[in-house]
């Protein structure tokens, strides 16, 4: 299990080593230790493109070395990188004039058979697709990213019971839609 406080510790000194001595070195770990939530949050935000992925990536990377010291520490410092990338997918969607169809992308747990997984996935996807922007944004960095509540807020620009709201709307629309995947027993209690 991962102890968010300690990695934040860990963060904090990275940065301050970064804003103390221009320290490249202190920001390549902090790259090396993030990349991979980053292109993760991007591949799915791009319908898993990893070559657009990749790109905005390091973009968000480029932008958080330049603006490193307007980093406040009010957020932990993934938390600041994901509100970083997330921006920079805004921004190259507004170029694209694109919209974001489907929030959806990662991996789920196993069924209990192969073809089964594979349906899920896909009633999944058409699920999410038909949630709100917003719904799927905040499922994909709650659910997905496993951001808090709090933490989603800061990433998103969104006040926190907006993403509250979108969180409990997007789950209750994603259970109606995907009603016939639930156990016998588990819609009993819903009916």
């Amino acid at each position: 299990m991962v102890d968010r406080d300690a990695e934040a510790r860990i963060d904090q000194a990275l940065v301050a080593r970064v804003l103390l001595g221009n320290e490249s070195r202190a920001f390549e770990q902090l790259l090396r230790r993030h990349q991979g939530m980053v292109r993760a949050q991007l591949r799915r935000l791009l319908h898993g493109d990893e070559a657009a992925a990749d790109d905005l990536a390091q973009e968000a990377f480029l932008l958080a070395w330049r603006k490193l010291d307007q980093f406040r520490g009010d957020a932990r410092f993934s938390t600041w990188l994901y509100r970083i990338a997330y921006t920079c997918f805004l921004q190259a969607n507004r170029k694209k004039a694109g919209t974001l169809e489907d929030a959806d992308g990662g991996e789920h747990e196993a069924s209990s058979s192969p073809v089964q997984s594979i349906d899920l996935q896909v009633d999944l996807q058409r699920a999410m697709r038909r949630l709100s922007h917003a719904e799927q944004a905040v499922l994909l960095h709650c659910v997905q990213l496993g951001l808090s509540h709090e933490e989603a807020a800061y990433v998103l620009a969104m006040p926190l019971g907006t993403v509250k709201t979108h969180a409990s709307r997007g789950k209750a629309k994603l259970q109606n839609l995907l009603s016939a995947w639930q156990e016998p027993e588990t819609r009993k209690q819903y009916s």
